[in-house]
């Protein structure tokens, strides 16, 4: 067992290396439901082994590790983690790997799950029947996952992150912060990512959000997290501090702020609504624009598009000279391809006057609200 004191990422690591490594057959090892980056898949634990390889096949590139597997065997100083629980040997770390193993001993396995593999000799199978492990408990190894997933050279996603967070926190009593410090978080990622998961689970349990029915297939958890650490989008929802670590995170006052909040973010296909963040950036700082506008946030709800919004919650200063910047050079390229470019036709003659009859009314207007400034300037240097 790990030491149950306190002990630093890398501390934590060597002790998980020090444990004896035993070898058991593959047939007496069985995959971990629980593990965090299943649980979009709704696993249980009748679900039959065959299903369990397919998902991590098609989801979790298990055919990378399959043709490492073929080519250079089960590295033995990679052993599997494995947790005795509920009468079976849990691979609680290293779920892929078994998965490409069994593939590799299996070809009708393969063959059922739709995955394409090498075929081996009966002497590489028999090589690779028993494989290296160490027994741990997850309590007991946490540090040491944690280290490697959530801040380590082998991370999960976010979700699964955030899930693995909060399965420490709840299940063992560990806060948020010595969770941070066990596995060296210098950036407040724990707290964010475990703050991220708690207003999309409040959100589910008041029914303001069905993950099921998201406009994309693919779950962007990122953009939540990441969005409620951005100050105007938390105002907008009333999130609590990240350092209050209720699992209600946004008072009920802001229920349905944080429903539109889901739904800008993930859509719906129910009512037909397409997300309106597509990427985080720039997105994500569109919307924190807009909602800390009252004329913008009116304008989302309307059906404006992002971008409309945005420009709707920008200081009408900014605009202008982006504007005006931007007119400038697209003048200066149109006029670098004048040689080659211009056929010498009436229709784009006619769009250049156009242009200066607007430039040259632009610049009157503003030479007429700059007379009087510098007027003033004077009067007060004269004074």
């Amino acid at each position: 067992m790990l030491p149950a004191e306190p002990v630093s990422p890398s501390a934590a690591k060597c002790e998980m290396n020090t444990e004896p490594i035993e070898w058991m057959n593959v047939s007496e090892l069985a995959f971990d439901i629980r593990n965090p980056r299943l649980p979009e898949f709704d696993l249980t634990g009748t679900t039959p082994e065959v299903d369990v390889i397919r998902i991590l096949w098609e989801a979790m590139d298990v055919r990378e590790l399959v043709m490492s597997i073929e080519a250079s065997g089960f590295f033995p100083h990679e052993p599997l983690i494995v947790a005795h629980e509920g009468g079976k040997n849990v691979v609680i770390e290293g779920n892929r790997r078994l998965a490409a193993v069994k593939l590799l001993l299996h070809p009708d396995l393969a063959e059922e799950v739709g995955a394409e593999v090498p075929v081996l000799s009966e002497e590489r199978k028999e090589a690779l029947n028993r494989l290296p492990i160490i027994r741990e408990t997850r309590e007991g190894a946490w540090r040491y996952l944690g280290f490697k997933h959530v801040n380590g050279p082998a991370k999960w996603g976010s979700y699964a992150k955030s899930k693995y967070v909060a399965g420490i926190h709840k299940n063992y009593g560990v806060s948020l912060e010595e969770i941070g410090k066990q596995i060296g978080d210098t950036h407040k990622t724990v707290q964010r990512l475990y703050r991220g998961l708690m207003v999309i689970e409040q959100a589910e349990r008041q029914k303001l959000f069905n993950r099921e029915d998201r406009w994309r297939v693919h779950f962007s958890f990122s953009h939540l997290y990441t969005g409620v650490d951005y100050p105007g989008i938390g105002r907008f929802i009333g999130l609590r501090p990240a350092t209050d670590e209720s699992p209600e995170p946004v008072p009920p006052d802001k229920m349905e702020e944080l429903r539109e909040l889901c739904l800008w973010m993930y859509g719906s296909r129910k009512e037909e609504k397409p997300p309106l963040v597509e990427r985080q950036n720039p997105d994500l700082r569109y919307l924190e624009s807009v909602v800390a506008n009252k004329e913008a946030i009116v304008a989302l709800r309307a059906g404006e598009t992002l971008r409309s919004a945005y420009e709707i919650s920008r200081p009408s200063s900014g605009v202008f000279e982006e504007n005006l910047t931007a007119s400038r050079r697209n003048l200066e390229k149109a006029r670098s391809k004048l040689s080659a470019g211009y056929d010498g036709s009436e229709k784009l003659l006619r769009i250049a006057g156009t242009v200066l009859t607007i430039a040259e009314d632009l610049y009157n207007e503003m030479e007429r609200k700059h007379t009087p400034e510098k007027e003033k300037k004077r009067l007060t240097v004269d004074d």
